[in-house]
């Protein structure tokens, strides 16, 4: 029995079959060649292939021990800042597993109502979460869904004859930030932080002119702070005409309790694989739908869903950007998040955000580390101080848990960026604090050779990201 205060004694599961390898490979561990009968040109096939030869027991061992030595949600607390890396409830999954949600997207609108209609409630939904008056659900993430908007603020512009060519954007925010708007065509000026952490106004009032687009802002911001002057801020970019775009990131943090709309928002976008928990991570799918005022719904995207007589249809919006996704956006994250919201509901929804600012207010009064600013809404940002961030990081792995978001932003020194979530227990958030303050005590040996107890060791992540080997095979050419 241990202490709550203590770090869990954690060992992730091996399976060595010798000193240099761990789990083999399927077709390492019997295989047998296969002849190949094909009606397909020669030169399009082979003579045979070498397939797995295995027993279903084989086969469900491998996958249970390669799941072993992964990590993930299920295995334990995923407080990635920023990344809002929530429980994914399964009911969600057999809701989008129905055989009614496989839908072909070449379709007659007559046969698809159904599907129209839940994508036409979804749309109402996101939209009074949100204080928007018109969603489209077309963009595929949270960065694609900021392009989008970007261009629909762009086109705005243009329809008004203003020819606009900045896009403001704090130093605190997400790097898309500055790539959607640099993609759009625009040059970026970057806003200083207040020594309190939320927006400068004296720095945003000599940003802004009769060159800005937008503001792009986060609210809370990435330090977990909400921006108190909110409603001054959307009067500066108005009073300019510019347009006040919200990354919906952490939103997660307002959700029954604030509406980007009645702060001054005129655009913004929902990450559904974060705020309403679909899957998120790993290279899946996500979804970004974007959220306008009235102003702005004649320039959504091609098509878009609306109620007409009695039926569900799809049309074209007066002034549309155009398509930025392949049907309706991935349809099927869409489904999981619908599930999620009306499951929850709007009490629901509430509770999810107190839960999740008083998580993390609570797991950073528990933590050793400096943790400068506050209080706090869905997150905190500590600071590693004289340690490695990077370093804690790899440490934290050995106590039985996943690390924090590291090194950003960077207007706190080694960043421990951390989002518990609504979804862990008092239990939980004290396990993830004795592994804060474990590698607090470590010394600098111990956290420069960690992780130890991992099912693989440190890798050279600068190498891993400049030349990614997406295939084992690819070690084969070395």
């Amino acid at each position: 029995m241990t202490d709550d205060n203590d770090p869990l004694v954690y060992d992730q599961a091996r399976w060595v079959e010798d000193a240099e390898t761990y789990e083999p490979l399927l077709s390492e561990k019997n295989s047998e060649e296969v002849e190949v009968d094909s009606s397909l040109p020669d030169d399009l096939t082979r003579d045979s292939v070498e397939l797995p030869s295995l027993s279903e027991p084989e086969l469900a061992r491998h996958y249970t021990r390669l799941s072993e030595m992964n990590y993930g949600v299920e295995s334990g607390p995923f407080p990635l800042g920023s990344c809002t890396m929530k429980y994914n409830p399964k009911f969600t999954e057999d809701v989008a597993a129905l055989p009614d949600a496989s839908v072909h997207p070449g379709r007659s609108e007559r046969s698809v109502q159904g599907t129209l209609k839940l994508q036409y409630e979804l749309q109402d939904y996101l939209g009074r979460i949100g204080g928007m008056d018109a969603v489209t659900l077309q963009p595929p993430a949270g960065a694609a869904g900021e392009f989008a908007g970007i261009l629909i603020a762009k086109a705005y512009h243009e329809a008004n004859g203003n020819d606009r060519s900045e896009v403001v954007i704090p130093d605190s925010a997400h790097g898309t930030n500055f790539a959607s708007a640099a993609m759009a065509g625009y040059d970026v000026v970057t806003l200083p932080s207040a020594e309190d952490g939320r927006v400068d106004l004296e720095a945003l009032d000599a940003a802004l002119s009769e060159d800005t687009a937008a503001l792009m802002l986060t609210n809370p911001n990435t330090l977990g702070l909400f921006e108190r002057d909110i409603e001054e801020i959307a009067d500066m970019v108005h009073d300019v005409g510019g347009l006040l775009y919200y990354d919906g990131a952490n939103l997660n943090a307002l959700l029954g309790r604030a509406r980007p709309g009645d702060m001054g928002f005129d655009v913004m976008h929902y990450n559904v694989h974060k705020t309403f928990a679909t899957p998120h991570g790993g290279g899946g799918p996500g979804a970004g739908p974007v959220g306008v005022t009235e102003e702005l719904a004649e320039f959504l995207p091609d098509p878009h869903v609306r109620k007409a007589d009695g039926r569900y249809e799809l049309y074209e919006p007066d002034n549309s950007i155009g398509k930025v996704h392949g049907y309706q956006g991935n349809w099927l994250v869409l489904v999981k998040a619908y599930a999620y919201i009306a499951r929850l509901g709007d009490e629901g929804l509430s509770d999810a955000s107190a839960k999740a600012v008083l998580n993390a207010n609570y797991l950073a009064e528990q933590v050793d580390y400096e943790v400068p600013f506050g209080p706090f809404h869905h997150e905190f940002v500590a600071s590693a101080g004289e340690q490695d961030a990077a370093d804690v990081a790899k440490r934290m792995l050995d106590y039985g848990v996943h690390p924090p978001t590291t090194k950003w932003p960077e207007i706190v020194g080694e960043a421990l960026m951390t989002e518990p979530t609504e979804i862990e227990n008092k239990r939980t958030l004290d396990q993830l604090a004795a592994a804060f303050n474990a590698a607090r005590g470590d010394a600098d040996e111990t956290l420069e050779a960690a992780p130890e107890r991992t099912a693989a060791a440190r890798i050279d992540q600068v190498t891993a990201a400049r030349n990614p080997r997406l295939s084992w095979q690819a070690l084969g050419d070395e």
